[in-house]
């Protein structure tokens, strides 16, 4: 997971110096987009992969691939390359992400499962502080080539572990043909959808007929995928999943929570920056409070699950409290002190640690373990889109705003438009039905 997690936000800071060294201006922003977009589109695929083949296998497949494409990746000698590779080594990191948490599931009983899942959360949030900084100093010291090869002694190292430490796999026993079909095309309707969020409104206008015809795919794409996934003897992701209450209130709250925290993790720099005038560093550094406060909240909320065996009220609470900090960050301006807006973004932290791993553990708690890979899964891909669609959202209501005030009003505006997502978010959660976390495994 830290190695997933870094190479989302450590290539940020590295952009300038990628773009003197292999030029391609016009096509930087894709050096980020094809790994997000990547990593989302194939993380359903992983998880109906390991519950088929068994954990072991597939962990190490995608991470053999995430650490081949990272080192074609500082050895890229252009950009269109250096774009290929990261599409790569997003998918290899589409594995890592989704198996860290479904292992966790395997290895641990329900109850017990909060404190692991909480050490993931933090060792994500670990990595939303560590990967700006590196990415700067390793571009500032050695070259940009470095943010890639660091993963390499890392990941051969988890890959020993992974291969001496880790579980014979358990296999399925199933006569079904993989789903293939059914997974190339929620693969495809994922990439176009991802595609419109990241690119509407910025790259291209909403209405451009290139991202028309996006949206038109990913419907296309989609609508094939539900057709396919009827019949398909082995569905990569089953129907009857979202025909329960549990799965798709635990799947829109945490779609509503990632968009709201993309509020934060992207506006609250915007604002320091471009309204208080601060360093992109500094900025970065304000934000490390959050950070902090979120990993103390999960892990908290993981100990008292372990303890009393209940884990709804956490993160109905967490997203209670998320939408209390961001209400309080609408009203900031430009002679907010630093601080004041420092602690309404640990309160905001404060919440959401309580809300995505829970969120997770509640789901497998009721999930069979021989679908555990793919319903994690599944909640991956509503998280991702959670961020794509927070971070194309969040920077239209941004740019509709700052064109008629100024920018401290349209930073507030977005976070007045994040606040009812998470209380919405809140609402979803007490809509799942309780339930008290197993003390064995499944």
């Amino acid at each position: 997971m830290l190695l997933a997690a870094l190479d989302q936000t450590i290539t940020a800071t590295a952009l300038p110096s990628i773009v003197r060294d292999l030029g391609g201006l016009d096509d930087v922003t894709a050096v980020v987009t094809a790994y997000i977009v990547a990593a989302t589109a194939t993380t359903p695929l992983w998880g109906k992969l390991s519950d088929r083949l068994g954990r072991r296998p597939i962990f190490q497949a995608s991470l053999g691939l995430f650490l081949v494409a990272s080192a074609a990746c500082g050895l890229a000698q252009s950009i269109g390359e250096l774009v290929a590779f990261r599409a790569a080594q997003g998918a290899g990191a589409g594995g890592l992400m989704t198996l860290a948490w479904t292992v966790v599931a395997d290895i641990v009983p329900p109850r017990e499962r909060g404190r692991y899942q909480a050490y993931i959360q933090a060792t994500f949030a670990g990595a939303s502080i560590a990967g700006p900084l590196l990415g700067g100093v390793f571009s500032d010291s050695l070259s940009w080539r470095w943010i890639f090869y660091v993963n390499i002694p890392l990941g051969l190292a988890a890959l020993v572990v992974l291969s001496t430490r880790m579980g014979a796999p358990q296999r399925q026993t199933q006569s079904a043909p993989l789903d293939w079909r059914g997974a190339a095309l929620l693969a495809a309707g994922v990439v176009a959808l991802l595609l419109v969020c990241e690119l509407g409104g910025d790259e291209l206008a909403w209405s451009s007929a290139g991202l028309v015809a996006l949206a038109a795919a990913a419907a296309v794409a989609l609508v094939g995928f539900v057709a396919v996934e009827r019949r398909a003897a082995d569905p990569v992701l089953p129907l009857r999943l979202l025909r329960s209450r549990g799965f798709v209130c635990v799947c829109g709250a945490l779609f509503l929570a990632t968009c709201a925290l993309f509020s934060v993790t992207v506006f609250v720099p915007v604002f320091f920056q471009a309204v208080q005038g601060t360093t992109a560093t500094d900025s970065g550094v304000l934000l490390i409070p959050a950070m902090l406060g979120m990993t103390v909240s999960a892990i908290g909320a993981g100990a008292l699950m372990t303890k009393t065996g209940v884990s709804k009220p956490f993160p109905a609470i967490g997203l209670s409290i998320m939408a209390i900090a961001l209400g309080l960050l609408a009203t900031i301006d430009q002679s907010t002190a630093h601080g004041v807006v420092t602690a309404y973004t640990v309160i905001f932290g404060a919440g959401f640690g309580m809300v995505s791993s829970v969120l997770l553990v509640m789901l497998q708690n009721t999930i069979d373990r021989r679908e555990m890979g793919t319903a994690t899964a599944a909640t991956n891909l509503f998280r991702g889109f959670g961020g794509a669609v927070g971070t194309a959202l969040f920077g239209a209501v941004f740019a509709s705003a700052s064109a008629s005030g100024g920018l401290a009003d349209a930073v507030g505006t977005v976070f007045a438009v994040a606040a009812p997502l998470a209380a919405v978010g809140a609402l979803l959660v007490l809509a799942v039905p309780a339930a008290k976390l197993r003390t064995a495994m499944a």
